[in-house]
């Protein structure tokens, strides 16, 4: 009886993504630097990345650091269709597959060994796919757990496979920087390295309660499971959404008020739109904001009833942006976002037409005439000269 020692988990992950669909349209931007967005950087190529240049970054920092690379603006529906292309591959290798963003996702290959081979023979196989029918390169990991072959495919970046067998995984696993737990980010890294722990070696080093008195309950258990690999989650296929969410990148350029809001009002505009479009409907509003010195908050509420209302959404979205603006007074933002959580299926929840509350409002006639005949067919008055932006996906933190 043959035991795999491959697999079964492969996390696909395409490379500098909006970068490379560029460079695959354009040849003549291939072994050139590449900046996609002029404002702000939405993505880099690894030409450009090589001389510091950073997704979220400032335009003018950017081409300081890389004055020879070349800005496109962004094309948002040619980076989705080629999200779409990608996975299809995906699902022609096996319909166990969970999207986690645009540009990456879960596959499950374990019970495909006598049809197509070891899990590592698939994911050759899949990143040859990839770049024959997309065009496009991409990093596959090969994990017994999702969670490392995540970390793999991090590691293995750009355009690489890197597969840990079953009885190697501590060993790949434990000489690497704490920051490559799910979870540790600059909070908690900074919290372990004060107590001397660099490595996830260290980490698994500690008993639970250690961890848990250093950081608190459920990261401490979080964290001290993973450094030991430790993940029973499996492979999700067809589960909907749980949130959704669009952020904005702002510069470094100080904004007012008004425009901070009009960006705001943009937003809860789009996703409610977003919401109606999926028959959905969401109980929990969550800001996010990144400051000027790259730190992040959110601040969120949750509804009594979900609802799929603008004016609804908008208006709890703007309570956020007041308890929260001291802090962005006194700091400034380099980027703000909006998610909807905790949905629903729009037809269990009661939905009150425009006109049931006495008349329509304003926001209720937006919704409709633009429900009706598309997002640009009217837009708010305080919309009206300034420049939206490009709102990108919300990928995971």
């Amino acid at each position: 009886m043959f035991v795999s020692i491959e697999g079964p988990f492969l996390h696909a992950d395409l490379d500098s993504f909006y970068a490379s669909v560029e460079q695959r349209d354009d040849p003549r931007l291939r072994g050139r630097p590449v900046i996609v967005g002029g404002g702000v950087v939405l993505a880099a190529s690894y030409e450009a990345k090589a001389f510091g240049v950073r997704t979220a970054m400032g335009g003018r920092q950017a081409r300081r650091l890389c004055p020879h690379a070349v800005v496109v603006p962004p094309r948002m529906a040619a980076y989705s269709a080629a999200s779409k292309a990608v996975f299809e591959v995906f699902r022609r290798t096996t319909p166990l597959v969970e999207g986690i963003s645009i540009d990456e996702a879960f596959l499950d290959v374990g019970g495909l060994r006598k049809i197509a081979g070891t899990a590592g023979e698939i994911a050759a196989k899949l990143r040859a796919d990839v770049a024959g029918s997309v065009g496009l390169p991409i990093t596959v990991g090969v994990a017994r757990t999702k969670f490392l072959a995540k970390v793999a495919s991090a590691v293995a970046k750009p355009d690489g496979l890197l597969i840990v067998p079953h009885d190697g995984e501590l060993a790949f696993l434990h000489p690497l920087p704490v920051e490559r737990l799910w979870g540790v980010g600059k909070v908690t890294s900074a919290k372990l390295r004060d107590h001397g722990i660099g490595t996830v070696g260290q980490v698994a080093a500690l008993c639970e309660a250690e961890l848990v008195g250093m950081l608190g309950r459920a990261a401490g258990r979080h964290i001290h499971a993973l450094a030991h690999n430790r993940d029973p989650r499996p492979i999700v296929v067809g589960r909907r959404r749980r949130s959704i969410g669009a952020q904005r990148a702002l510069g470094s350029r100080r904004r007012t008020e008004e425009e901070l809001d009009a960006t705001l009002a943009a937003l809860a505009d789009k996703l409610a739109r977003r919401l109606r479009r999926a028959d959905r409907a969401c109980r929990t509003v969550t800001l996010r904001m990144r400051y000027l010195d790259y730190t992040r908050a959110t601040r969120s509420h949750t509804l009594a009833e979900a609802t799929t209302d603008t004016a609804l959404i908008l208006r709890t979205a703007r309570g956020l942006f007041t308890a929260a603006w001291p802090r962005i007074a006194a700091d400034g933002l380099s980027l703000i976002g909006l998610s909807l959580s905790n949905l629903e299926n729009a037809d269990a929840v009661q939905l009150a037409l425009p006109f049931d509350r006495g008349g329509p409002t304003l926001d209720s006639t937006l919704d409709v005439l633009r429900d009706r005949y598309g997002a640009t067919a009217v837009t708010r008055a305080a919309l009206l000269g300034h420049d939206p932006g490009v709102s990108v996906p919300l990928l995971p933190d």
